[in-house]
């Protein structure tokens, strides 16, 4: 599924057109982002949470010629799925 897939069953459930469902799921998108990079963590009840996470510096090997490279540490997004969530998606 695609974000106009989502748009378009999100539509489809609500009274909503798809120009407002498109508004609502980019500002959403946009303010989980701007969120996460301001380091703070999201979470949504049933869902789950986006949170920034540190990746520790790490020694890494070059996969063509084999020489150990160093690979610097990085704040990278991390989401975790809730409990509902899980659930749902193990039947």
């Amino acid at each position: 599924m695609n974000k106009a897939d989502l748009v378009n069953l999100v539509a489809a459930r609500t009274e909503l057109t798809k120009t407002e469902v498109s508004l609502v799921v980019d500002a959403a998108i946009e303010t989980i982002i701007d969120s996460v990079v301001e380091g703070k963590k999201v979470s949504i009840l049933g869902f789950g949470s986006f949170e920034p996470r540190e990746r520790s510096a790490r020694q890494g090997l070059n996969p063509k010629t084999g020489d150990k490279i160093k690979i610097p540490a990085k704040r990278v997004p991390a989401f975790t799925a809730g409990k509902l969530f899980k659930d749902r998606v193990q039947g």
